[in-house]
């Protein structure tokens, strides 16, 4: 996993296919857990999501919400965002075109 802590409340994740995805997404969801942050994930390397990884994705933001935090997605590739369509995700998540755009989006709000 690529993250980076892009200010005191916001980290931001770089995130890539599976094999590594499942685990990338377990660890952000406990690395939030004992210390909460916004996040931003950028989506623009992954080109399938199956539904474990779905799971995760909304596991992840229901942890953030009930702290009170941001999750948001950016760069989201066209086969990514078809799965996306297809599932109700689209409504359910805040998904921007780029990190900066994601990242002005969390700092208004905070």
């Amino acid at each position: 996993m690529s993250s980076q802590n892009w200010s005191d409340n916001i980290i931001t994740v770089d995130l890539y296919d599976d094999p590594d995805l499942t685990e990338e997404l377990t660890s952000l969801t406990e690395q939030v857990d004992k210390n909460p942050k916004n996040v931003v994930l950028n989506l623009s390397n992954l080109k399938f999501l199956n539904s474990s990884n779905i799971s995760k994705l909304l596991k992840l933001r229901k942890e953030l919400v009930d702290m009170n935090r941001d999750l948001v997605l950016c760069a989201v590739p066209i086969q990514v965002w078809g799965v996306f369509l297809l599932t109700g995700l689209d409504s359910l998540f805040e998904v921007t075109e780029d990190t900066a755009t994601a990242l002005a989006s969390i700092q208004i709000r905070h």
